[in-house]
């Protein structure tokens, strides 16, 4: 499938609306809050969009939604779309400065929230002249709002180049940078790897551990689904909490689960966790946020009798571009491109790499976006022609399996030689102590760079000097010496984004 196959005027609200009338009467949500038919919900959505129209809101102008994953989020975000706005999907666990940083940027209009947020919002109001409404999901007024609002709404002639989203990439590397999509890049995605990869049908049900504000998220467990016709599963509370996310797939009886690598090994921690939940729901359980290590997917499988399958992906490409397949995987690797999707491998001259070498991993595709909203230098260092540079470090094996070796700025060079951080943090994994690592550079006493592991250990295992020491002879039996970790540092938790990817930036002295 490829945009062109698209009518030249289309509008991405036909995701859901391509289900009426065939399938008015079948549950396109379930939840713990509520659930809703799919005709049910295009009338919300229709509220949603006329009620925004109402407040003044037109082509172009940003709406923002800063709410929990519910029914009134998905037709806030169809609303929005459908009359021809940019739905800004806000990541709810950021600071006041961060709200005000984004909302200024895009100069929303109008911001969607859940009551919980309606103080912060509040107290920014005054830095934000350009913010007109804001609607505070179960108040009183946005119940009156959408009840007067009309149930008959029609959709916007967008172009499929018109811009239909906003997303703000999740900080993994600092400020966080907008990112905008058109309405063409929605289905295709759905399409390339929903439907091509995952094989997703209108029988299955599909759950994520990512919130709807994250393009992983928006995409597996929104877009996918309702593009063929499908139902998703919301969770309102925390992915951070094995209960939440495991008591849903024990309730709800999804088909599909998308979750991060760090919420795999959370749920792994828990020894109860097959007697407890019953997961014979699930075909097919998937990863994205960041690569996932060998020794996760394996007690995965053991644990579960499940397969994981791994992919890469970034907001900018919306969103996967590698991927492991049903029956295809090679365990600790991102998979192999797909259709719609070319990759290369290229040095820091641009020339590309033969097979075995670490380079710099370039995308091609028609799901990219064009640039950052307003950062010119950082949009010309990413956005090269037909290619975006991801910022990834990347080899492919011999058998056409590419294998993750870090961000370009975590890369570690150890004696003249470049030693890839996920390398060590795999070998790591495959001790049994160790829950989550992450490893960085950090000088000796000759001022040269050696990797040194921030480790959460397993409950029944204690911190200590012999603890640190059997990790580094474990890795040094594991892999060639150099890359071992000098000093084991033990910790409570690492820092990560919202989105469950760990910040490494934040680890360095």
């Amino acid at each position: 499938m490829k945009a062109a196959d698209l009518p030249l005027h289309y509008n991405a609200v036909d995701i859901v609306e391509r289900n009426l009338p065939a399938r008015a009467d079948k549950t396109a949500i379930y939840s713990a809050e509520r659930e809703i038919t799919f005709g049910a919900l295009s009338e919300e959505i229709n509220r949603h969009g006329s009620g925004f129209r109402d407040l003044g809101v037109r082509f172009g102008e940003t709406v923002a939604l800063l709410a929990l994953d519910s029914v009134e989020w998905v037709g806030a975000y169809f609303g929005t779309i459908k009359i021809g706005a940019v739905a800004l999907s806000l990541n709810t666990m950021l600071t006041p400065d961060e709200y005000r940083l984004m909302l200024a940027d895009c100069r929303a209009k109008v911001l969607v929230c859940h009551d919980m947020f309606a103080e912060t919002v509040a107290a920014l109001r005054d830095d934000l002249p350009e913010l007109e409404h804001v609607l505070v999901i179960g108040s009183d007024e946005y119940r009156d709002w959408l009840a007067k609002a009309s149930t008959e709404l029609e959709t916007v002639a967008t172009h499929r180049e018109d811009i239909c989203c906003l997303n703000y990439s999740s900080g993994t590397t600092g400020e966080p940078k907008g990112i905008p999509h058109a309405h063409k890049d929605l289905p295709l995605t759905a399409q390339l790897w929903g439907v091509n990869v995952l094989g997703l049908t209108e029988n299955d049900r599909t759950f994520a551990g990512a919130k709807l504000f994250f393009t992983f998220g928006t995409g597996g467990n929104l877009i996918f689904p309702f593009y063929v016709g499908a139902s998703c599963v919301l969770l309102a509370g925390s992915p951070r909490d094995v209960h939440n996310v495991f008591g849903t797939v024990d309730t709800f009886k999804p088909t599909v689960l998308y979750n991060a690598p760090t919420g795999y090994a959370m749920a792994l921690a828990r020894e109860d966790l097959t007697e407890k939940y019953d997961l014979s729901s699930l075909r097919i359980c998937v990863s994205a946020g960041e690569s996932l290590p060998a020794p996760i997917f394996e007690h995965w499988r053991e644990r579960t009798g499940l397969d994981i399958v791994d992919g890469i992906g970034s907001t900018e490409n919306y969103h996967i571009f590698l991927s492991n397949r049903p029956g295809d995987i090679r365990p600790g690797s991102s998979g192999k491109p797909f259709e719609g999707y070319e990759v290369r491998l290229v040095d820091d001259d641009g020339q590309d790499v033969p097979a075995g070498e670490v380079g710099n991993l370039w995308v091609k595709s028609e799901t990219a976006s064009l640039g950052y909203l307003h950062q010119y230098d950082k949009t010309r260092t990413t956005f090269r022609g037909e290619w975006l540079v991801t910022g990834d470090k990347y080899r492919m094996d011999e058998d056409g399996y590419y294998w993750h070796s870090g961000r370009s700025d975590d890369m570690l060079k150890v004696g003249g030689i470049w030693v890839s951080p996920v390398e060590v943090e795999s070998t790591l994994l495959g001790h049994e102590s160790v829950m989550e690592c992450a490893v960085v550079g950090q000088e000796d006493q000759d001022g040269l760079v050696k990797p040194l592991a921030f480790v959460k250990l397993h409950e029944a295992f204690e911190e200590s000097e012999t603890q640190a020491k059997a990790l580094i002879a474990h890795c040094s039996d594991a892999m060639a010496s150099y890359k071992r970790p000098r000093w084991v540092e033990f910790v409570e938790e690492l820092p990560k984004t919202a989105t469950g990817k760990i910040q490494r930036f934040k680890l360095r002295g």
